[in-house]
């Protein structure tokens, strides 16, 4: 089973292959944000994937519409409630409140 582990504070936890990185990030106790309830509307849960890009899901067409509408996006960023596990770990930095930004 993958695990997650989660920038800056190192908490980890497994996941399934296919749980959405939102709710393997809330288990592990971390706050994240997402108002619009996992439809990609509000870009509150937008983190950087550091490593095991190529195992999560594909990005879909309104997680990247989403995602050009928001400052400081790169090469890394995702909406977690849009990326699903594969099979490989994977360790995402949380941007916003929860970072100290």
């Amino acid at each position: 089973m993958p695990t997650l582990t989660l920038l800056p504070s190192g908490k980890t936890t497994d996941a399934e292959p296919g749980t959405r990185l939102l709710d393997a990030i809330l288990a592990t106790g971390e706050k994240i944000v997402s108002k619009c309830g996992g439809e990609a509307k509000c870009g509150e849960c937008h983190v950087f994937i550091q490593e095991g890009r190529k195992s999560l899901s594909k990005m879909q067409r309104a997680e990247n519409e989403k995602l050009d509408t928001i400052p400081g996006v790169g090469s890394k960023s995702r909406l977690a409630c849009q990326t699903l596990f594969g099979t490989e770990n994977v360790t995402v930095e949380l941007l916003g409140f929860g970072s100290g930004l």
